[in-house]
């Protein structure tokens, strides 16, 4: 019997939905509080290099946001983000290709909000998604809540097989396609531009919209730029954006941008939530971005996580042993490893955590729990001696193992 141990309240009792009983909570949140212990060598989290924060241009932002704004900065705000941020991330999609007015972005708690959002005003029960295979565990979370299925389509070097999709959709009739087209989450791999033409046209065949998670699309560090989907697709395609990767994640600031009259829809299930982001926050964002100092910033974080991919991946390629695949991801900031098939990167996790090192495993990435032979790893949150020794751990424990 479950009893609160301050009230005596038998708490089983109560009658908690049971869809949300049968949410399991995020393995790399879970994982993140054993990568915590001292001394572990953590590639498991997706975090940015904290060292690379641009903690004095923020202070200087924060000030300016009291100096210029005052009371309203710390007010209730719009449910769709104070105007000046939204036009601002309206003149920023425009100058990369995507022309964008003002309706056409609503600013969320971070993109996951985001994925929140896309799912409450998609998604009823027994909906098929498509989605890649693997793909971000945070969205399937998000989905999982609303209790949608899931159309997986396989990935190659250039992302998402089309012609799978095609065959999917013709299957399972899908309410949406999901994707995370640049240096993909967990693999790494960004989807080549053919492809992107290719999605699109289908999305618009079948008149399905594209929800584009692109966090990562600011950092690449190698290879040729391609245009991202929203400017092949416009509005077919909804793209979700954040600041946690390119600022700071604490400040929990993301994006939308679509069509206006789904705006307006999502507009309204976010008044459900959280009434409206944080408007301090937005305000911050506005200041530092309108300085000029975030594309300086940005290329000082390319410039960091390039030397870093480039050390893990050298390093695995004098030490792992034979018999094991990654990826070699142009940006982001993670790789996708590939064991034999007869090894559980799962069962291996807790000897990795006791020779001090951790990752994420790759199971929770796939919808129906298969990939019990991969993991991801993240380069940009570790140093340089860091990345170098627990690869090494890694790879002792990888060649015991085999």
């Amino acid at each position: 019997m479950l009893v609160d141990e301050k009230t005596g309240v038998q708490i089983e009792q109560w009658k908690i939905a049971p869809h949300v009983v049968e949410l399991e909570a995020s393995i790399i949140r879970e994982i993140l509080k054993i990568s915590s212990q001292p001394g572990v060598i953590s590639f498991a989290g997706g975090l940015p290099a904290p060292e690379l924060f641009p903690m004095h241009d923020l202070q200087l932002a924060m000030e300016e946001v009291v100096k210029k704004h005052g009371a309203v900065a710390f007010q209730y705000s719009f449910s769709r983000g104070v105007p000046p941020l939204r036009e601002l991330l309206a003149q920023w999609a425009t100058d990369r290709g995507t022309a964008s007015h003002v309706d056409n972005i609503l600013v969320t708690a971070g993109a996951q909000q985001a994925i929140e959002l896309v799912a409450r005003a998609f998604v009823d029960r027994g909906d098929y998604i498509i989605t890649e295979y693997p793909t971000y565990v945070g969205a399937l979370q998000a989905f999982n809540y609303y209790q949608a299925r899931y159309a997986t389509v396989e990935m190659d070097s250039e992302g998402m097989i089309i012609e799978q999709a095609r065959k999917k959709i013709r299957e399972y009739k899908p309410k949406l396609i999901y994707t995370v087209s640049n240096f993909q989450n967990p693999t790494g791999i960004t989807m080549s531009e053919k492809r992107r033409v290719e999605l699109v046209e289908l999305a618009a065949e079948c008149n399905i919209p594209i929800i584009d998670d692109n966090p990562y699309g600011d950092i690449r560090f190698a290879g040729r730029d391609v245009p991202s989907l929203k400017e092949i697709g416009g509005d077919r395609v909804i793209t979700l954006r954040s600041f946690s990767k390119i600022i700071a994640p604490g400040l929990r600031l993301g994006w939308m941008n679509g069509p206006t009259q789904i705006m307006n829809y999502f507009e309204k299930v976010k008044q459900c939530t959280d009434l409206h982001t944080n408007t301090l926050c937005q305000y911050i964002i506005y200041e530092y971005v309108s300085s000029g100092k975030l594309r300086e910033h940005i290329e000082t974080i390319i410039k960091d996580y390039r030397a870093k991919r480039d050390l893990m991946v050298q390093t695995m390629r004098e030490h792992f042993p034979e018999g094991i695949k990654w990826t070699e991801p142009e940006g982001g900031l993670f790789l996708w490893v590939e064991l034999p098939e007869h090894v559980s990167a799962k069962d291996l996790l807790p000897k990795a955590v006791e020779m001090k090192v951790a990752y994420v495993y790759g199971e929770p990435f796939f919808p129906d729990g298969q990939g019990h032979n991969t993991l991801r790893l993240n380069f940009s949150n570790a140093t340089p001696d860091n990345i170098v020794e627990g690869i090494k751990r890694l790879a002792r424990l990888l060649a015991d193992s085999l």
